[in-house]
């Protein structure tokens, strides 16, 4: 019969993914003999047949029943016992950390009688009734479905009533009066009085814990960060243990190393007389670790200790979660700790010095998507601005955006593409879509443990927290500082290394690679087998990629050198040209401006591989709008004295309607316009070659890569071939050099893919155009497709992943696989790369290494991401938290 509910001290650290991270974490910390509160913990296995029928498995009631028991003999106590009651927590725990996004409750077992047991127990009772009217609340929160809102605005109330502003202020008679009132309002609102029979709360709690795996907030976070949805959520039920019982008690978080920076230095924040929710809930702003050890000594050792010893069990950061009641320490929980990507680096470092992992187990612990983190701008030190608030620096890095107030504001403007700050009072985990959205956020109240802090460290996003200066006034839509007003829409700056709040627009300034990457990076070269070059179309994009370590180009785009105001009126020309002889004019002007762009290029990348491709996209690209035109001659036909004007837009106009396509993305383009358009290839190789050659003469070391773009037929890069040699040794010839060059193509067309053993025997390299190739493997238009439907099919299931950021393997990675194979079939030492956006894509780039490309290329900000990616797909997968 299948087990489904294992004692703390009947499991271990391997069985994440059956005990979740938190109950494995309890299990292992109780074989550790650290102080953990006894309990048990429900498999995740319970949790996903809970999904699949509604209903327990056969066996799972019976099986908590016994172990309840024997918490009850451990305990000395029995849960809902009016004279010495047993009180628990009920805690999810997924096997992959996910912080704040499912739920819990605390103090379950209260009721009216056992709440006075517990009165006359403690000999506290204020505490006991701050206990009650807490479990109310989160209970017919989380369980009972009625808004938290309504609580604290009775809370507020009574407050404001007593003329106090704390919590911690009020005695006694004012808790008992509020949990009168908060059952009234659990009755009215969830239609049923507040339960009080224990073990119905324990069964009602179980079962929310089981449905917050699919809340809308936990789904939202297992989209961004790729955890897969049939994992499902342990529920681990453990007696409780009191923070709030007087100032001899606290409740904290803390870190074995600075989750920000990454400093081997202890962080944390803990409360007096407080639970755990008040920590990371931001209600009150709390204390930092160093004052533990000044105001309860003994417990502050302790802590110091047990955090050493998880940390070299571990043999990583750990985020800890403690309570200190009535001066005895206990651990709540301990968990590999969320950072940001400039800790993860510096960790890895230092550990590695330290002797506690290897290289390769450092490079596996940095996850390339991290890596993104430290390529957001900073603040330009020599722009002056105007400070108007301070909070605590929780997330590292800075934004500019406009103010807005909640998160569903967050999401439709950033989805549209504006740059928004979300600014909270505290964010909840509600927020989370808000947050994705947003450029970064600002709350007014929390830490730097809060929710706000911890998800945007998650996501690299910048985020001040606990800036108490800042006054928000939802309803109004405004926050105040120091007498100033800011609205909803104007533009603030915040900088999540110092906690500056900026008013306006401060200018950015992009980050630099720093020592520890730099090391990582070196270690990661060393494991890697695929190439990483980059897209880059200017001097400045070469050499920043350079900089960034891309071994190369692995796509220039002749179009983007072509679309500037001197140049665009000469592509026109050459476009609408209606003879020989007026496009070739055309041709001589472009050459020598393109020829410049080339030599820059090919000079920053010296030594290195260029892969140039020819004019690419459809040529009304280049052309005035239709309807533009049209709404233009109809002005001019009504203004006097412009019929020279008219008449020149009026021939414009009928050159550029001949020239529209009705589809033109498949139309003419790519080397079709080199085999229609007499001189347009030729032109291009001569400013490609005459620029090498340049670079030769002055001692350079160009390597250049000429690509016939949207090959579908062996013929077409032929013709275009025998073009590009033709001119290109007769411009050598003439200029005297040596220079080599190769004549390759794109494979973006499924007819290439599939007749790529007769186009290998021309080429000498492939690049896999994976954007267009997407396009028509799936028959969808990016644009159309990623705004009508694609939305509604992730979320469907009906595919897992947007197919123009992640590769499609089944599909066009079938595509990519066979021509790979039929290529070095004829072709055994052609060279394979891949140019589109999935060169940049983690796990597409673990796909790419799987098929044995040569290279990925990659835009130059994603170098160093695509460097560890490559890295961990030799190493077979990235580190695995669940591990």
């Amino acid at each position: 019969m299948a087990k489904y509910v294992y004692d703390f001290n009947e499991g271990e650290t391997g069985m994440k993914a059956l005990l979740g991270g938190k109950g494995a974490n309890l299990a292992e910390m109780t074989r550790l003999g650290l102080p953990v509160p006894p309990g048990f913990t429900i498999t995740t296995e319970a949790c996903n047949y809970y999904y699949r029928g509604g209903e327990y498995p056969d066996g799972l009631k019976e099986e908590i029943e016994e172990h309840l028991r024997s918490l009850e003999e451990k305990m000395g106590k029995k849960l809902g016992d009016p004279g010495d009651p047993l009180l628990v927590s009920v805690r999810s725990g997924a096997a992959i950390s996910m912080p704040g996004m499912m739920d819990t409750v605390l103090n379950l077992g209260l009721n009216d009688d056992s709440v006075r047991g517990l009165a006359s127990l403690t000999g506290d009772e204020r505490f006991a009734y701050d206990a009650y009217r807490r479990f109310i609340t989160m209970f017919s929160d989380i369980v009972m479905g009625v808004e938290r809102s309504f609580y604290e605005e009775e809370l507020s109330r009574k407050k404001e009533e007593l003329g106090v502003k704390l919590d911690v202020e009020l005695d006694a008679t004012a808790w008992k009066e509020l949990v009168e009132e908060f059952k009234a309002i659990t009755r009215e609102h969830a239609g049923r009085d507040f339960p009080t029979d224990p073990r119905e709360q324990l069964d009602m709690a179980i079962r929310a814990v089981f449905k917050s795996w699919e809340s809308d907030r936990a789904r939202t976070y297992r989209k961004q960060y790729d955890i897969p949805d049939d994992l499902g959520t342990a529920v681990n039920v453990q007696s409780m243990v009191f923070g709030n019982m007087g100032e001899g008690s606290a409740t904290g978080v803390c870190f074995t190393r600075n989750p920000s920076t990454g400093e081997a230095r202890r962080f944390g924040e803990y409360l007096i007389n407080a639970q755990g929710e008040d920590v990371v809930a931001g209600i009150r702003t709390p204390h930092t670790l160093e004052d533990l050890g000044e105001e309860m000594p003994g417990p502050y050792e302790q802590l110091t200790q047990v955090m050493d010893k998880l940390e070299k069990h571990y043999r990583d950061m750990q985020d800890i979660e403690f309570t200190i009641e009535k001066g005895d320490l206990f651990m709540l929980q301990t968990r590999t700790g969320k950072r940001t990507a400039a800790a993860a680096l510096k960790i890895a470092v230092d550990m590695v010095a330290e002797g506690l992992i290897g290289e390769e187990e450092a490079v596996s612990r940095v996850q390339p998507e991290q890596l993104d983190q430290l390529l957001h701008p900073r603040l330009d030190p020599d722009t002056d601005y105007e400070v108007i608030a301070k909070g605590l620096p929780a997330s590292p890095g800075a934004a500019v955006g406009e103010v807005v107030f909640d998160a569903d504001t967050a999401e439709m403007r950033g989805s549209r593409g504006d740059r928004v700050i979300l600014v909270r009072w505290e964010t909840t985990p509600d927020d989370i879509h808000g947050i994705i959205k947003a450029q970064g956020v600002l709350t007014s109240h929390g830490g730097m443990t809060s929710h706000a802090a911890v998800v945007a460290r998650g996501m690299g996003k910048p985020c001040i927290s606990g800036a108490e200066a800042i006054k928000i006034n939802q309803a109004e839509r405004i926050f105040e500082v120091n007498g100033l007003v800011v609205r909803e829409g104007e533009t603030i700056t915040i900088d999540g290394t110092s906690g500056k709040v900026i008013l306006g627009e401060v200018t950015l300034i992009e980050p630099k690679v720093d020592e520890n990457l730099e090391r990582v990076l070196a270690w990661a070269d060393k494991l890697r087998r695929l190439g990483v070059r980059t897209n880059a179309d200017t001097p400045d994009d070469a050499q920043r990629a350079r900089d960034f370590g891309a071994e190369g180009i692995g796509l220039t785009r002749i179009e983007h050198m072509l679309i500037g105001e001197d140049r665009l009126p000469i592509v026109r020309r050459m476009i609408l040209a209606e003879d020989d002889e007026g496009r070739e004019e055309a041709y001589m002007e472009l050459e020598p401006l393109l020829r410049r762009d080339f030599e820059g290029i090919l000079e920053a990348m010296d030594g290195l591989p260029v892969t140039i491709r020819l004019l690419d996209p459809p040529l009304h690209e280049f052309l005035p709008n239709l309807a533009d035109l049209r709404v233009e001659l109809e002005r001019l036909k009504h203004v006097p004295g412009e019929r020279e004007e008219y008449e020149h837009k009026e021939r414009l106009l009928a050159r550029v309607r001949a020239e529209a396509e009705s589809n033109p993305m498949l139309g003419l383009r790519g080397c079709r316009v080199g085999c229609v358009l007499g001189g347009v290839t030729e032109m291009q190789v001569r400013a490609i070659i005459k620029a090498a050659c340049d670079l030769k003469k002055k001692g350079k070391d160009p390597r250049v890569e000429i690509m016939i773009p949207l090959v579908a037929f062996r013929k077409e890069l032929e013709i275009e071939k025998e073009k590009v040699k033709e001119v290109a040794d007769a411009v050598i010839e003439a200029m005297q050099t040596d220079l080599d060059y190769l004549v390759g193509t794109m494979i973006e067309l499924p007819r290439a893919a599939l007749t790529a053993d007769q186009i290998a025997e021309e080429a000498d390299f492939f690049s896999f155009g994976t954007n267009d190739l997407t396009q028509t493997t799936l028959g969808f238009s990016r644009d159309d497709a990623e705004a009508k439907f694609l939305p509604l099919y992730l979320e469907r299931g009906i595919i897992t992943d947007n197919p123009f950021q992640t590769l499609d393997v089944e599909g066009v990675g079938k595509l990519v696989r066979m021509a790979c194979e039929l290529g070095r079939g004829t072709n055994p030492g052609i060279k394979l790369g891949i140019c589109g956006e999935h060169g940049g894509d983690p796990r597409s780039i673990a796909f790419c290494h799987q098929v044995g490309l040569n290279y990925v290329s990659c835009s130059p900000f994603r170098v160093p991401l695509a460097r560890l990616a490559a890295a961990h797909a030799a190493m077979g997968g990235a580190y695995d938290a669940t591990k």
